[in-house]
């Protein structure tokens, strides 16, 4: 990959007292997806004649899923149609679908940092909100899903996603991982939330979307950048 230096083989992987098992959420965490968000969102008011969203307003909408973001839109242009918001969802996510990598790009450090864990005998996961079909064209677009031993989208599973403990849960399920054995890197409420709720300790990127101070999130670690991920890793793991 691009940037990144050549993966270690198993046999010479430095032994580190990393957690045996890292999971990330994606928006606003590993990638900065409002650009394309921004777009889809644009399209769709468009289409229903209302006014465009500014950039802003749509970092303040996201973090709870594609259905939220589009009630959210609707909601700040002239309120829901009163047919409901299931044909403007349902639009939004085909349209966002075929065009989710457009201007989506990881974080500065994210793909050093996944190398880096990768290299070190990590097992990777992401545990999202974001559709799972979105989900999988931008890790493959950015050549992100290499990385990961098992992905989660808002929709994997049923009835639950982030907070709901159940979605973090299948994760380490998927993977035979207990609580104990993990950390979770996230930027939001949702993030820090259902670990707490699974009972895993947290990392939150002070970079992403948080609703308010990330201060006030109450996750164990902050970190501006992710080359700070992997000695806060180190400090969770002792």
């Amino acid at each position: 990959m691009p940037g990144v230096k050549e993966h270690l083989p198993a046999s010479s992987r430095p032994k580190v007292p990393f957690p045996k098992v890292v999971v990330f959420d994606l928006d606003g965490t590993l990638v900065d997806s409002v650009p394309d968000l921004h777009a889809a969102l644009n399209w769709l008011l468009a289409r229903l004649g209302r006014r465009a969203v500014t950039l802003e307003e749509v970092v303040g909408m996201v973090g709870d899923g594609v259905p939220k973001l589009v009630e959210r839109g609707l909601l700040a242009t002239g309120g829901l149609p009163a047919e409901g918001a299931d044909g403007p969802i349902a639009d939004f996510t085909r349209h966002y679908e075929a065009n989710a990598a457009t201007l989506t790009r990881p974080f500065p450090g994210a793909v050093a940092a996944l190398a880096a864990l990768r290299d070190a005998g990590c097992t990777l996961a992401v545990c999202t909100n974001k559709p799972a079909g979105a989900t999988g064209e931008i890790l493959d677009a950015l050549d992100l899903a290499p990385f990961f031993a098992a992905v989660a989208g808002g929709d994997t599973v049923p009835g639950a996603r982030k907070p709901d403990p159940r979605h973090l849960m299948h994760v380490l399920d998927q993977l035979g991982a207990a609580p104990g054995d993990a950390v979770m890197v996230g930027d939001s409420h949702n993030d820090v939330n259902v670990a707490k709720a699974a009972g895993v300790p947290t990392v939150a990127v002070t970079f992403g979307y948080a609703h308010g101070p990330v201060e006030e999130l109450g996750a164990d670690v902050l970190i501006d950048h992710f080359d700070d991920l992997v000695p806060a890793l180190m400090r969770l793991a002792d």
